[in-house]
This record gives structure tokens, C-alpha cells and sequence, in this order.
């Protein structure tokens, strides 16, 4: 922290894709949000839309694009994006993204096959039949419940930068690169089109011997060298986290679970709740570590980052 630094005014708010936000911290992209919450997907959005801030949708959303769109007309909003054997399928999905007035495609590339998801073999997980994901219903020709092992294996595993160039060039909108982990590969998105990188693993479901986000942060913002904005996700639980996520290259970070955990307890309430709880503590943290805004916080602003500040 720096001290004697003026923080009578302190604001947690930036921009994101050009995207004025309360602060530096979107929604991640979670799967199925109706097994948290009746709300679900809506809910999540009306939270998001009342916090200020983004929202990403799940490719695997028990809402699709137009319902979530209908439920939060006032929000901003991004739609995550798995590439389905099926082109077809994909298309119709950025098409209906695009109706329903979201602001970006976010590409996840980290995911050519399910990892090995212990917990889920060993209760052998299974969404009910009366929780329907639309794109899955679309690709399979019908829903009467699935695994995730099941959904998975409808995704293209034969994607390349190719394809992202292709995507990028043919979208309306944005597309930002979720998944990426090395800085060639940072190298590689923003020479293919990528309009954005998220720093992520997967939450660490699909490798799980991989080197925690935070860690690779600075390798890949060094490697973008701000050819585009850097977003991180994963491990994301504290205000402080994001402001550590600051300092070491993120322009803002993606959290999944906090809001779940919120939207599982209280529906859109409670999604609302942990959004404004981590609103404040990323403001607090601000002025505690002498920064008046986001963009004021530098790696100075972190010590030891050889091992995981994420504590």
C-alpha cells in the first residue's frame, strides 16, 4: 500500500470494451443456473444489471439470448460460446445473440474435451429432464436430460486459430478469447482477431495440474504488451483478489461461483447482494492501497508474485 495519497474520492468504476461498469469485476459465464436457483439465468441478470456491471451467458443457459435479454433490457450483456460440431447450431446461437442485443461473443477454447470430473462420476451427475438447455436440445434434436460427459461431446474439438480468425471476421460483435493460458497463445489470439483475452483455466475442472490464473497473468498481459484488454477469471472470492488481479495485468476479472453461491441462497437478491458486497470491498481495497480509481493500481501495488497472491 502507498500512504499520504488523496482517496477521499475513491470510485471502483472503469471500462470494459468500451463499456462504462461500477467496477472491475463482470459475471462469469456459469452452466445451468436453474439448479441454483428457480431465477436462474434471469435472475443473475437483473443482478448484474443492477450492479452495474456485465453479465455473460452460458452456452449451456436454461434462458436462452431473448428471455435473459427480456428480463434485464437494461443490462449489458455478453454471450459465451462453445463451438458445436453442429456449425449450424453455433450460428443460430451468435445469431440469437446478436437479436438480443448482447455486446460480445466469448469464445471458450479451453474445453475441446470434458476433464476428468470426479465428483460428478462418482454421483453420477445427471441434469434433470425438467431443466431443459436449449442449445443442447437444438444440437441433439431433443432434451430428456444429458451429462455433462453427453453435452460435452457435441463440442467441436477440431477448433484452431483458424476457426477464431473465420469468427472474428464474420461477427458483428466483439469476440473475446476465454481460456487462454501462455503468452504465445496471447500472441497468437491477438494475431487472429481476438478482441479480448480472459486469463482462465477452466476453474481448474478440466486440467486440474494447472498453474492457477494469477500466476499466468503477467506472462500474458507482457506478452499483449495492450494490443487488447486482458480480463482474468478463477479463484475470484475477495475484493482484494481483483485488486491483486489489477496490479499484475487485468483490466477486470470474471467471478462464477461468489454469485451462485448469492443467486442459490437468494435468487436475484442474492446474486444482488454479493455483487454489491464485492463492489465495496474492491472499493475499500482501492483506497486502502492508495489508488482513487482502477486505473491507478500498478504492479508495484503487489509483492511476492512469484507465488499465488490469492490467498
Amino acid at each position: 500500500p502507498r500512504v499520504l495519497v488523496d482517496v477521499g474520492e475513491t470510485t471502483a468504476a472503469t471500462t470494459v470494451l468500451g463499456t462504462d461498469v461500477s467496477m472491475p469485476l463482470l459475471v462469469a459465464p456459469t452452466a445451468i443456473q436453474r439448479m441454483a436457483h428457480p431465477d436462474g439465468e434471469r435472475g443473475t441478470a437483473r443482478a448484474a444489471a443492477a450492479a452495474g456491471t456485465i453479465m455473460c451467458l452460458s452456452t449451456l443457459a436454461t434462458a436462452t439470448p431473448a428471455e435473459v435479454a427480456v428480463a434485464a433490457p437494461g443490462g449489458h450483456r455478453w454471450f459465451q460460446l462453445y463451438v458445436f460440431r453442429d456449425r449450424g447450431v453455433t450460428r443460430a446461437l451468435i445469431d440469437q445473440a446478436v437479436e438480443a442485443g448482447f455486446e460480445a461473443i466469448v469464445l471458450t477454447v479451453d474445453a475441446p474435451r470434458l476433464g476428468r470430473r470426479e465428483r460428478d462420476l462418482r454421483t453420477a451427475f445427471r441434469i434433470p429432464a425438467d431443466i431443459v438447455v436449449p442449445s443442447f436440445a437444438a444440437a441433439a434434436g431433443g432434451w430428456e436430460g444429458a451429462t455433462p460427459l453427453e453435452i460435452l461431446s457435441l463440442i467441436d474439438p477440431t477448433l484452431s486459430w483458424h476457426d477464431l480468425e473465420q469468427l472474428a471476421s464474420d461477427s458483428p460483435l466483439p469476440v473475446v478469447v476465454k481460456g487462454v493460458q501462455t503468452g504465445e497463445d496471447a500472441s497468437l489470439a491477438c494475431e487472429h482477431g481476438a478482441a479480448a483475452l480472459v486469463v482462465s483455466n477452466h476453474g481448474g475442472r478440466q486440467l486440474d495440474d494447472v498453474t492457477a490464473t494469477i500466476d499466468l497473468l503477467p506472462e500474458v498481459s507482457d506478452a499483449v504488451a495492450g494490443r487488447v484488454q486482458v480480463l482474468m477469471d478463477g479463484g475470484v472470492r475477495r475484493g482484494t483478489d481483483v485488486v491483486k488481479a489489477l496490479a499484475l495485468g487485468a483490466r477486470a476479472v470474471l467471478a462464477g461461483r461468489a454469485i451462485l453461491w448469492g443467486l442459490a441462497a437468494g435468487g436475484e437478491e442474492g446474486a444482488r447482494a454479493v455483487l454489491e458486497l464485492l463492489r465495496n470491498e474492491i472499493e475499500l481495497a482501492l483506497a486502502l492501497v492508495g489508488c482513487p480509481s482502477p486505473d491507478a493500481v500498478k504492479p508495484a501495488h503487489v509483492t511476492g508474485a512469484s507465488s499465488s497472491p490469492l490467498s
